[in-house]
């Protein structure tokens, strides 16, 4: 239990359905935060591996209503459904839980097409882990100065970007990244130090990080404007 604003609250309890590569990384990161995680898998070997990461661990068909409704996967505050290649199953899970009333309800998507259909059925939010990981490391590849690449929506996106040589001992006003390519440096991180918001007047130094949003377009133009 946390205090806050004079009572006691609790904190949220997660629920991961699908103990593939994704699931158990999503479940063993809300384990390692402290928070109360039930991880569920039709595979009782995927169970067994992840029991020391959650709270609770059980093997049960996530398209039996009955199992989850035994579960009481609806008093959850969020459940994620993080099925891999059975997207029958993901779809049948989504549809169960949505009806169920569980309050914030995370897909994970195989491809767009599946995605289009899991929004239409009720989830929150949609994420296709393989399709962003492959966009990062493509990013990293072909510009070794991006070192995280995050799509926000369809059209923007934000990146970190390691500053190049052509901007080291300039400023923010000097580069003038908005005007000229349509971007907004969010912040600067220095070492262990973020600079939110930074001064136009803060100049660039060596291992500098520019944190970075705008349109993919725009970004785009800026990331070659300074490969090196």
């Amino acid at each position: 239990m946390t205090f806050a604003g004079g009572r006691y609250m609790a904190k949220k309890q997660y629920a991961v359905i699908g103990m593939g590569r994704f699931g158990s990384s999503v479940a063993n990161a809300l384990g390692e935060m402290g928070y109360d995680v039930l991880a569920i898998d039709s595979n009782e070997q995927r169970t067994q591996e992840v029991a020391e990461m959650v709270t609770h661990a059980v093997t049960a068909d996530s398209t039996d209503e009955d199992a989850l409704r035994a579960l009481g996967i609806r008093n959850f505050d969020v459940v994620v459904v993080a099925i891999g290649e059975d997207i029958q199953a993901s779809i049948l899970t989504t549809l169960i839980l949505k009806d169920m009333g569980v309050p914030v309800l995370i897909v994970k998507a195989k491809n767009e097409l599946h995605g289009k259909v899991l929004q239409k059925i009720g989830a929150d939010k949609v994420v296709y882990p393989e399709r962003d990981m492959g966009l990062r490391v493509a990013h990293h590849l072909t510009s070794p100065n991006i070192l995280d690449y995050i799509e926000l929506s369809k059209d923007y996106s934000i990146f970190d970007m390691r500053a190049p040589k052509a901007m080291l001992g300039k400023n923010l006003k000097e580069l003038d990244i908005r005007a000229r390519y349509g971007c907004n440096v969010m912040g600067i991180r220095r070492g262990q130090e973020m600079n939110i918001s930074p001064s136009p007047e803060e100049r660039l130094a060596a291992g500098d990080v520019l944190i970075v949003v705008g349109h993919k377009d725009h970004l785009a133009k800026l990331e070659q404007a300074f490969a090196d």
